[in-house]
């Protein structure tokens, strides 16, 4: 059963825009964006979801980070006015708050539906799956409004769909459907609108029944070596896998393995 997540830190008092929910009987924690109709992001909501993703990613009994919206559309991007109010200091870091998904050690799922526009979308590109409702849009619409995304939206898309696919995105304002949007990679999945949670409940079910360490190592390993050389990658995938070799987790994988059961992980 959810309840509503507790924080200690006094910035965490008041959130805005959205609530965080946790689960301790499946150890999930879901991130829950609440400004209908279209959830946009306002700047000190980039701040604190920041705080959240660290405070999560310390919370021993969360093991899966959900991020959702309320209502039908994930969030149409951000508080245009709150851009030029913000100082160019404070503007300097939103990049730095998205990208708290990535650098959560934790696997980080992302329900998206409708619109899923600007930051709205460099927050999912951020997290480790997205799962889309067949009524998804994803869009960087920036150059609308005589900018570029500024929360490493271009810069995560091009790694993902190569540069001219990410030219025909940023360049043109274009809206890639989420059926597009999986035959280019970008989506881990896609579902009708109706079995949007049910499949997001699933992949959670599923990346909870194996090794945390296990899956701690490979999310790092993953995001360490996706600019390196491949010779570099082959060895630092060699060096984690030797860790993982002295790991609790991996002597019961084994033992799990010969004695034909489920194992048990323990995270250690």
């Amino acid at each position: 059963m959810a309840s509503t997540y507790t924080f200690a830190d006094p910035r965490l008092a008041k959130l805005d825009g959205f609530q965080v929910e946790i689960d301790e009987g499946r150890e999930r924690a879901d991130i829950i964006l609440n400004r209908p109709p279209f959830n946009i992001v306002f700047m000190p909501q980039r701040d604190q979801l920041r705080l959240v993703f660290e405070t999560l990613d310390e919370d021993a009994r969360v093991r899966v980070i959900v991020v959702r919206a309320v209502g039908e559309h994930f969030s149409s991007g951000g508080n245009i006015g709150g851009f030029m109010e913000a100082s160019p200091e404070h503007v300097s870091k939103l990049a730095w708050n998205i990208a708290a998904p990535a650098r959560c050690a934790k696997p980080v799922i992302v329900a998206n539906r409708g619109y899923c526009f600007g930051v709205g979308f460099e927050l999912s590109l951020a997290c480790d799956f997205r799962i889309a409702s067949e009524t998804t849009l994803y869009a960087l619409p920036e150059q609308k409004l005589g900018q570029i995304p500024g929360s490493g939206g271009s810069a995560r898309l091009q790694k993902m769909v190569g540069i001219t696919r990410t030219k025909d995105i940023v360049m043109r304002s274009k809206r890639i459907p989420a059926r597009q949007a999986l035959e280019w990679g970008i989506v881990t999945e896609c579902v009708p609108d109706a079995e949007l949670e049910k499949a997001t409940d699933g992949l959670v079910d599923e990346l909870r029944a194996f090794s945390p360490i296990a899956q701690r190592t490979a999310k790092k390993l993953l995001n360490d070596t996706e600019d390196t050389m491949l010779s570099i990658a082959i060895e630092l995938e060699g060096h984690c896998y030797s860790r993982l070799r002295q790991s609790e987790d991996f002597k019961e994988g084994v033992e799990a393995f010969n004695a034909k059961r489920p194992p048990k992980f323990i995270g250690i």
